[in-house]
């Protein structure tokens, strides 16, 4: 599975971004999908997950802010992030697999930058 992730760019703080992971080369909806970032200095971490069934998992640092989906028919994942925070600002990765927990798949990341 080769993922491309987009949309990311500057915002203020407050604002909001829809970030696209586009999925090609295998079945995308029989994979798990999330989105994770790094910010400098930091270790990767995770975001959110959304199973083929749609079930969803946030890290507490987003949960209510940002929302996880995916479009099967396109082969395509979504991040939407509303209330952005600057501690929000990192590349973010979109990532799959068989799981949530096995991620065997990642795209180059998208840079989101939060100025406050």
């Amino acid at each position: 599975v080769q993922l491309q992730a987009s949309g990311g760019g500057l915002v203020q703080a407050g604002g909001s971004l829809r970030l696209s992971c586009a999925a090609s080369g295998r079945t995308f909806s029989g994979y798990a999908m999330g989105w994770f970032r790094q910010a400098p200095g930091k270790e990767r971490e995770f975001v959110a997950t959304i199973s083929w069934s749609g079930t969803t998992s946030y890290a507490d640092s987003v949960k209510g802010r940002f929302t996880i989906s995916r479009a099967n028919a396109l082969s395509m994942g979504f991040l939407q992030m509303n209330s952005l925070k600057p501690e929000d600002t990192a590349v973010y990765y979109c990532a799959a697999g068989p799981t949530i927990r096995a991620m065997d798949y990642w795209g180059k990341g998208t840079q989101v930058t939060v100025s406050s």
